[in-house]
């Protein structure tokens, strides 16, 4: 009798989706505000809210995730995206930040963007994926705006993850229906212990961006522009 083999597997090539805003008159190399949506939901969202949010001068990159499917909507189902799940994410990790190291690459090189001034914002199940993106690559971005999501579930056991010394506002909601009250302070303790440079704001809101998270996120996404930058390392 043969054995059963499993998870074999071949290589293959996807393409990964995203839509650019540069803004109009653009004179040289500008800052760069990274959109990553959260589960079910794709890239046209989150230009939607990244554009709210963003100082002029900033381009915006709105990522999509890989995975689609079929979510249910008012109307009936509707195609939505998703990063990763529990089979092998360790893969899905991988895929996200092979797909902001890339775009990163692409836009320095073509000149449109300053290299040193790199922000990473996300939604949701993007939280934790950022998250990991910094602490893999502290020296790349300037900062991370984090809302309504976790954090990386590896955070104190991974020999991957370095110090992340950039600017870090991370804001939830107190009647969020997927992260309970607890659970989000236990994130807020854990990243303000491993985060030199760490802020956080709750909110009387649910799983959400509200007007009032719009207001603080471009505030500070203003306030960090008109800081030094440093020096990135994408090896």
């Amino acid at each position: 009798m043969t054995d059963t083999q499993i998870d074999l597997s071949f290589t293959a090539e996807i393409k990964l989706f995203y839509d650019l805003h540069v803004p109009q008159h653009l004179t040289g190399p500008a800052p760069l505000l990274i959109a990553v949506h959260g589960y079910g939901a794709h890239k046209r969202y989150m230009m939607r809210e990244a554009k709210i949010v963003a100082p002029e001068e900033f381009v915006i990159a709105s990522v999509q995730a890989p995975h689609q499917h079929f979510r249910q909507a008012s109307e009936g189902y509707r195609v939505g995206f998703g990063w990763l799940t529990d089979f092998k994410p360790e893969e899905s990790v991988a895929l996200h930040h092979k797909f902001v190291n890339d775009l990163i690459t692409r836009l320095v090189s073509d000149g449109v963007v300053d290299q040193k001034s790199i922000y990473l914002y996300g939604f949701s199940q993007a939280c934790a994926l950022n998250f990991r993106y910094a602490f893999t690559y502290p020296d790349v971005l300037k900062a991370v705006v984090g809302v309504s999501g976790g954090i990386p579930g590896d955070l104190d056991t991974s020999p991957l993850y370095k110090t992340f010394n950039g600017e870090t506002l991370y804001l939830f909601g107190d009647d969020d229906e997927f992260y309970s009250d607890e659970k989000f302070k236990g994130f807020d303790q854990k990243l303000k212990d491993r985060l030199p440079q760490y802020r956080s704001i709750q909110y009387h809101a649910k799983h959400e961006i509200t007007d009032e998270m719009r207001n603080d996120i471009r505030q500070f996404l203003l306030q960090q522009s008109l800081k030094q930058p440093h020096s990135p390392d994408l090896n």
